[in-house]
């Protein structure tokens, strides 16, 4: 146990926040894999931004995927009681960034791997720590191909924060710019102007009513928290004067899609809901434009997979649910894998100050480990 809390401690201290580089904990992770005999790739997507993929026993086996990601949000802004980059253990609790979601989970896996005999594997253990899911699940998409040429085991677990719940299927996340245009004036002579604040204004009374007509549209598909498709504006952004008739306003719009639902399905509703306002405000020399620039996949895997049975005994509750939140799951699941999302901690702890994870969350995480992977990739019989 005291393993797992030193790796954790060592990790936390990586300060992996989504916007900064994390070829440090990248470098970290890939010298102790490589240390325990494990065969350690390195795919750099962008400067700075590695995904780390290590194997071990016999490749094409169908054994089994671990996945996490690196990336950490923001601590900016927050009222934090202690360090959040310095481990603290308080009252059976382990405090820092990224303790919960989801560095906990690859500190046991660390533990677990360096103590694991990779002789014994029967099949393979392919683990997967990816960077960016916090701002869109980059890495995890940049695998699609990264990975494409190699077989990858077929059950995926992916240790995100769910109270030890097992979840087969969540909602995706995508992000679409709709960027209105006006024409700008001084702030005297405003009929010489089309202010693109007001434009925006116009817009987003539209998406409101989008957001209540799908609200109204529920999902058949059992255990989703929110059960039809969410509707968030989340930024805007527009003028740069108090005297000038704003020519430009930016809306970022976030909008959950549900297993199943097709993002560009959401995009044209969008297109449909706004065209009116797109042909009135074209005629006075303006426009509305809609792009789509981010995606992740919901995630929706079939009840019964044999990386469920294995894990439904170490489970807070035998019956599968869903995750309200995105993960890597949609994309790898895109590379033929049938991801369940299972972890410790609690999702309500995660991004806020004082996130933590719990002694004995850690420690029951390291032997389920232990017990998943034996049962899988040692043992012939699973």
């Amino acid at each position: 146990m005291s393993t797992s809390i030193s790796t954790l401690k060592q990790l936390v201290a990586f300060p992996t926040v989504s916007n900064r580089p994390l070829t440090d904990m990248a470098a970290h992770l890939a010298e102790r894999l490589q240390h325990a005999s494990f065969k350690v790739e390195r795919f750099e997507t962008t400067p700075g931004k590695i995904n780390v993929v290590a194997s071990a026993g016999p490749v094409g086996s169908d054994g089994l995927i671990l996945s996490g990601h690196m990336d950490v949000v923001p601590t900016d802004g927050q009222s934090w009681s202690s360090d959040p980059y310095r481990l603290t253990e308080k009252n059976g609790k382990l405090y820092g960034r990224g303790t919960c979601d989801m560095k906990g989970f690859i500190a046991a896996v660390l533990d677990v791997a360096e103590r694991l005999d990779v002789k014994t594997l029967n099949r393979e253990l392919l683990l997967i720590f990816t960077h960016d899911e916090e701002v869109g699940c980059l890495g995890s998409a940049a695998l699609k191909t990264q990975l494409a040429d190699r077989p990858v085991p077929s059950l995926t677990w992916i240790g995100e924060p769910t109270n030890f719940r097992i979840c087969r299927l969540h909602p995706g996340h995508m992000t679409v710019r709709i960027t209105c245009l006006g024409r700008p004036a001084h702030s005297s002579r405003p009929e010489l102007g089309l202010n693109a604040i007001d434009i925006a204004t116009s817009a987003m009374i539209r998406l409101k009513e989008l957001a209540a007509d799908l609200k109204t549209q529920h999902s058949p598909l059992p255990g989703l928290i929110c059960p039809y498709t969410i509707v968030n504006i989340g930024c805007i952004h527009g003028g740069c004067a108090v005297n000038i008739v704003p020519e430009r306003c930016e809306i970022h719009v976030g909008l959950r899609p549900l297993p199943g639902q097709l993002s560009a399905e959401l995009i044209g509703r969008i297109h449909a809901r706004l065209s009116p306002l797109i042909a009135q405000y074209q005629e006075l020399g303006g426009n509305i434009l809609i792009e789509g620039v981010q995606d992740t996949p919901a995630l929706l895997t079939a009840s019964g997979t044999q990386l469920e049975e294995l894990l439904r005994p170490h489970a807070d509750n035998p019956k599968t649910c869903a995750a309200p939140f995105a993960t890597d799951g949609g994309n790898l699941a895109q590379l033929g894998t049938q991801p369940l999302v299972f972890g410790p901690g609690s999702i309500d702890v995660a991004h806020r100050p004082n996130e933590y994870l719990s002694v004995d969350a850690l420690r029951a995480t390291t032997q389920i480990l232990g017990n998943v992977i034996q049962r899988r990739c040692v043992e012939e019989l699973i």
